[in-house]
């Protein structure tokens, strides 16, 4: 898909169940008709400057993009620590964390976003969410997790068929997503039947994708340039293809 030019961005207002969300929208400025959309999940610590980047970036791809607010409006973490516990909460509550992105991808659609063509994205806890969005048949093409937990709670879905296509970005040193956890999630995606890709990226561990997470890998947290630049090359073909069928 050719660039479209700089993108229309904008904060915008939503709600689930109550709760009020704030997430970010970004819009081609160029073309006509419906174009496919992308929701994007944050990390655990909320929407920041690298979230609405992305969106940006897939905006200028030619794609609505909506930063989903996982969260709540008056909820952003200010410290690790907070950040640990809250994402934790919505990682233990997962039927709340799946009607969070399920109000975003309501939000895309209702922003103009084709309905028949959406995909969900998200990083590290956002990347777990994508994962949700996949389990739970969502009405979507296909999801990415770019460095996010494998982990899957028990489902009484969980015989049923994955429809969705699934494509996981992972750092082959990940800490926090150890083999045992992959080699499980392996085993789901092939039980359920879905179409899913897993790519490993050498010397990278949990973040590799954020430039704020530094270069120290020994933290278990650390950007790498290059994982960075080839997951977003994949992640970019995957979506030409699944937007494609």
């Amino acid at each position: 898909m050719s660039l479209t030019g700089l993108a229309q961005e904008k904060d915008v207002s939503y709600s689930d169940n109550g709760t009020v969300l704030k997430g970010h929208l970004a819009v081609p400025k160029k073309g006509t008709g419906k174009r496919p959309g992308v929701v994007i999940i944050h990390a655990w610590t909320g929407i920041n400057d690298f979230i609405k980047t992305s969106a940006s970036r897939l905006s200028e791809l030619g794609y609505y993009a909506f930063a989903a607010d996982i969260y709540g409006a008056d909820k952003r973490p200010q410290n690790t620590a907070e950040a640990g516990k809250t994402s934790g909460f919505y990682k233990s509550n997962r039927d709340l964390f799946r009607s969070r992105i399920k109000a975003a991808i309501e939000q895309l659609v209702e922003a103009g976003a084709d309905e028949n063509n959406i995909a969900v994205i998200g990083y590290c806890f956002g990347g777990t969410g994508a994962l949700e969005a996949a389990r739970a048949n969502f009405p979507i093409k296909g999801v990415v997790s770019f460095h996010g937990g494998l982990d899957k709670r028990e489902d009484k879905q969980e015989a049923d068929v994955i429809r969705p296509k699934v494509l996981v970005l992972h750092g082959a040193d990940d800490p926090y997503v150890p083999e045992t956890q992959c080699a499980a999630f392996r085993e789901e995606m092939k039980s359920r039947k879905a179409d899913w890709q897993m790519i490993y990226y050498a010397n990278a561990v949990h973040a590799f994708t954020e430039p704020s997470a530094g270069d120290n890998n020994s933290k278990g947290a650390a950007y790498n340039e290059s994982a960075a630049r080839r997951s977003w090359e994949h992640m970019k073909t995957f979506l030409s293809e699944i937007f494609a069928d």
